[in-house]
């Protein structure tokens, strides 16, 4: 089978277009054929050394595809269905066996590529908006980087829920994508200060609720645009980490509240993974939640595939095709 394998760390160039034997089941796996495997930052990651693994590996998290043979302990999956998953390290081939617990029922009326692409964003978005702060009508939350993979979703998410929501991007045209997504009102950041258009469109006020990837760059700031009791939801830091706060600095903001988490710690068992996982295919059959997938790749390309991601080049989701 054909793969992306990682022999040493490095840039998008030490991504190797590789034969690799088709990999054997072992009892609690499933043989699936992929359909499309997602592009994630975390594959940055892994690839340059950040996240640590054994040299040489397959890299990418995310996939789809069908059924091809299960394991001898495999119970609740069988050849020809369709699955799907995220946190599988060894996704970028044609050939993946993946564990029992993580692979989730594809239903119908969502393509694998959607299911591809919507596995890890489209999760993160769901328990940001429904866990971490659970959204309710009337709230207003401020949703950075609005018009990324997680933001389009989330953005969506929280306009279904009833949520007013304030996004905050670049530029024209991904201020353009965040109001089709259900934007109440979008502030460009290289042109207008979040803090003060943050307080200007609350009357003072503030949000209740801070859904933040960027970290460093937006950090100090977001302190200052929350409601007292506020929830500051700190889920990534694409732009570097946070410094630290002496926490008596959320009491002097308002008793406000800090959260970091992350994906894995909600979706630690199975049934919270598949419940999460219906929950999201479900939105997207019933037209709730549109995807946008920005490109797609051959598996070939996926040192472009990478160049591309860093340099922030796209909007929205990138696939592999294998």
């Amino acid at each position: 089978m054909k793969a992306i394998q990682v022999s040493q760390l490095g840039g998008p160039e030490v991504l190797q277009f590789v034969d690799l034997p088709v990999p054997e089941v072992k009892p609690n796996e499933a043989l699936v054929k992929l359909a499309a495997c997602g592009v994630n930052y975390i594959d940055v990651y892994f690839r340059e050394g950040r996240y640590k693994t054994t040299l040489p590996f397959i890299v990418g998290q995310e996939g789809a595809g069908i059924v091809q043979s299960v394991g001898s302990a495999v119970k609740a999956i069988k050849p020809g269905d369709q699955v799907a998953w995220s946190g599988a390290l060894g996704s970028y081939a044609e050939y993946r066996a993946v564990p029992e617990d993580v692979a989730v029922p594809v239903p119908q009326g969502v393509n694998l590529e959607d299911a591809a692409a919507a596995m890890l964003q489209g999760m993160t978005a769901h328990y940001l908006s429904h866990d971490t702060f659970k959204l309710k009508a009337g709230d207003v939350a401020l949703c950075h980087a609005a018009a990324g993979g997680v933001g389009l979703l989330l953005v969506q998410m929280a306009h279904n829920i009833g949520a007013r929501v304030i996004g905050t991007v670049s530029t024209d045209e991904k201020a353009k994508l965040a109001r089709e997504a259900g934007a109440d009102e979008v502030i460009i950041y290289s042109k207008a200060d979040f803090e003060a258009e943050v307080k200007r469109l609350t009357d003072g006020k503030g949000v209740d609720v801070v859904y933040d990837g960027v970290g460093k760059d937006t950090f100090a700031k977001n302190l200052n645009v929350l409601k007292p009791r506020g929830m500051l939801v700190l889920y990534g830091a694409s732009s570097g980490p946070v410094p630290p706060v002496d926490p008596i600095t959320l009491s002097q903001k308002g008793s406000i509240y800090m959260a970091r988490p992350t994906l894995a710690h909600f979706t630690a068992d199975r049934a919270e993974l598949v419940m999460r996982s219906s929950a999201v295919f479900g939105m997207i059959a019933a037209g709730k939640l549109k995807l946008r997938i920005a490109h797609k790749y051959p598996l070939a390309e996926a040192q472009q595939a990478h160049r591309d991601l860093e340099g922030r080049r796209t909007t929205g989701k990138l696939l592999l095709i294998p």
